[in-house]
């Protein structure tokens, strides 16, 4: 059972770092939420958007506010596996093998245009996402905790580009897009950038030890049976739905159900809400799906098919 103080600190840090990156990424409170709880929850995030929308300052701000060690990657066609895992290299003065770490051993590591790598390089990232470890010369070095992926990639430009395989999307956490500021956010973003960059002033608000107490703690939120049953439902629907060729798997139902528990805890709630779930759907499960080629051809897009399997989707109700 979660502690009425744990709840409160989970709560407080997460406003904490909220207010932080706040700092420099004018608005997008929305969108921090939903990466604060993909921290919480150990998941890695994607970023789809086109360039200039903040990606990688909002990925660098989030480094500085935890105080974690922070990698950038910019994929290319020609990037090797060893280049972001790490070589091995024989040291004439010392006379032995030595082992020189690649950008993958760090706790926040940007992933920039990650579409643009090789599948051979997309896959030492998988294993990397996936088990938390890295693999070199038959040895297995484990990554340092917390570990997250931030990557980006435009779905605009698609000349040179490697598509990412379904197996890959999958083990994202979320799938999340920053989208243009408003009139009154970019003219905001222009007088806070005028004269200084915030991002050089901020400060750690969370240790990486407080962090890694929390992911554990939001993991006691409780959720009721019914609301167990309604997002099974919701996540089975996906896989019988006419417009969908492939549906989530059993990993999208369970990061929909810790990311329910993350953002209950991160608004101070001991359990989770339908409102939970319908909130979280569309980042949590879009990106696992393949639509069928009738539904492409008429534009339908994952994110609508999610939100028409959302609205059809008979709600629990306290007897």
């Amino acid at each position: 059972m979660i502690q009425p103080k744990e709840l409160v600190q989970v709560s407080e840090a997460a406003r904490a770092l909220r207010k932080n990156i706040g700092q420099v990424l004018v608005g997008k409170e929305a969108v921090i939420d939903l990466l604060l709880v993909a921290l919480l929850c150990e998941g890695h995030v994607l970023f789809e958007d086109v360039p200039g929308t903040g990606k990688t300052t909002l990925a660098r701000s989030l480094a500085r506010s935890l105080a974690c060690s922070f990698q950038r990657i910019q994929f290319t066609p020609d990037l090797l596996p060893s280049d972001i895992t790490g070589i091995t290299f024989f040291n004439q003065q010392q006379g032995t093998f030595e082992f020189r770490p690649g950008p993958l051993l760090a706790q926040i590591v940007l992933a920039d245009e990650i579409n643009r790598a090789a599948p051979r390089t997309q896959s030492a990232l998988l294993e990397a996402m996936e088990e938390r470890q890295i693999s070199v010369e038959r040895e297995t070095i484990a990554l340092p905790r917390p570990f997250m992926v931030i990557a980006t990639q435009n779905p605009i430009e698609l000349e040179g580009t490697f598509p990412l395989p379904e197996a890959q999307l999958d083990r994202f956490f979320m799938r999340l897009r920053l989208d243009y500021p408003t009139a009154a956010e970019e003219r905001q973003i222009l007088r806070r950038f005028r004269q200084r960059q915030p991002l050089t002033e901020l400060q750690p608000v969370l240790s990486s030890e407080q962090l890694a107490r929390f992911q554990q703690v939001v993991r006691m939120v409780e959720v009721e049976e019914s609301i167990e049953g309604y997002l099974i439902e919701l996540v089975r629907a996906t896989r019988q739905h006419k417009a969908i060729e492939l549906g989530a798997s059993p990993r999208g139902t369970l990061a929909l159900y810790r990311a329910a528990q993350a953002l209950a805890a991160i608004e101070g709630r001991t359990y989770v809400l339908p409102d939970d779930i319908k909130r979280l759907a569309v980042p949590v499960l879009a990106h696992r799906l393949l639509p069928t080629g009738q539904a492409s051809l008429h534009g339908q897009s994952l994110e609508k098919l999610v939100t028409s399997i959302v609205e059809s989707m008979p709600v629990p109700v306290e007897p």
